[in-house]
């Protein structure tokens, strides 16, 4: 059986839409399914469409959330709850094209664990592009895992995979992608067009974005860390020559672009100095507090979502 994972947030509009195409894909797919939603504390008319369906389908199943935790959290408590021998995960905005799936099933029967969907092509403005572009390639470069280029939530995961994230990854700061790659298996990327949301409003603000390329760079990569050793080599080497200089300056007494020792000041010098260290100290320090604040979220072990129900047509 394949379980099919979608995460909702106020997604009224699109609910049927998304519900009818997958229907009509489903035949190409050969294996029975279920339908698992996620609802993310939606204040829409979401819950109400979503227990309709589940009154007319029996494939369809709802985990409600208590209250809105985050896409993330929202992907987790779905793969928790699967039962397929195949987990899909996809979007609820259609973004992600039902019709698109049977490819990724294929490449699963070939003996793939993990099918990852690759977008060729982005509907998005042309600064969210760079964006992205720009997120994932220094997340490649500096990352200790390898993470594909361009490579979302969307894919399709053997249950041997979703069982080593759902039991042995209990992180609570959750990026999927990157717990995806980490688990390891054999994995395969599949070109796809990413389409344009069907309706609605985008969730993923640029805050929401931003905190979610934060979680991904500092879940899975120390480069961060490793900053303040870089800069302090990249200050102190140029400082000790310039030093040097002027303590010969000071020693012999030759002149420097026409002026003594005495004539030179160098109050200037010394305050772009001061200021430039002391930029540095405070981002060393906003780095050591996010890896902090990461740790103190770690240690709590508070879950990272809480099921308030789940609905199913028995």
């Amino acid at each position: 059986m394949i379980s099919i994972v979608i995460p909702i947030f106020n997604e009224e509009e699109n609910i049927p839409n998304l519900y009818a195409r997958l229907t009509a894909a489903a035949p190409s797919w050969k294996e029975d399914y279920e339908i698992v939603l996620v609802d993310d504390g939606s204040s829409d008319g979401s819950l109400e469409i979503m227990t309709d369906l589940i009154e007319k389908d029996s494939r369809v199943r709802l985990i409600k959330l208590s209250r809105n935790f985050g896409h993330q959290p929202a992907i987790s408590a779905g793969i928790q709850e699967a039962k397929g021998d195949a987990v899909v995960i996809m979007d609820g905005d259609l973004q992600d094209p039902p019709e698109e799936l049977y490819r990724f099933l294929d490449k699963w029967r070939e003996g793939y664990q993990v099918v990852y969907a690759i977008r060729t092509k982005r509907k998005e403005g042309f600064f969210k592009k760079i964006a992205y572009a720009t997120f994932y390639r220094m997340l490649a470069a500096i990352s200790e895992i390898d993470i594909p280029l361009d490579s979302g939530d969307f894919c399709v995961m053997d249950r041997k995979v979703v069982n080593a994230i759902v039991k042995e990854m209990p992180e609570q700061i959750r990026f999927v992608r990157g717990l995806r790659a980490y688990a390891g298996f054999k994995q395969i990327g599949v070109k796809y067009e990413r389409a344009e949301r069907a309706a609605g409003e985008v969730k993923y603000t640029f805050k929401k974005l931003m905190e979610l390329a934060l979680d991904g760079l500092f879940g899975f990569s120390n480069v961060p860390l490793r900053l303040a050793t870089y800069f302090g080599f990249i200050i102190a080497i140029p400082s000790f020559i310039v030093g040097f200089f002027f303590v010969l300056h000071r020693m012999i007494g030759f002149k420097v672009l026409g002026h003594t020792p005495a004539e030179i000041p160098g109050t200037t010098t010394l305050t772009v100095g001061m200021y430039f260290l002391g930029g540095v100290t405070l981002i060393i320090l906003g780095i050591l507090g996010e890896y902090i604040g990461r740790i103190y979220i770690e240690v709590k072990r508070r879950p990272f979502f809480v099921i308030d129900e789940i609905i199913e047509n028995k």
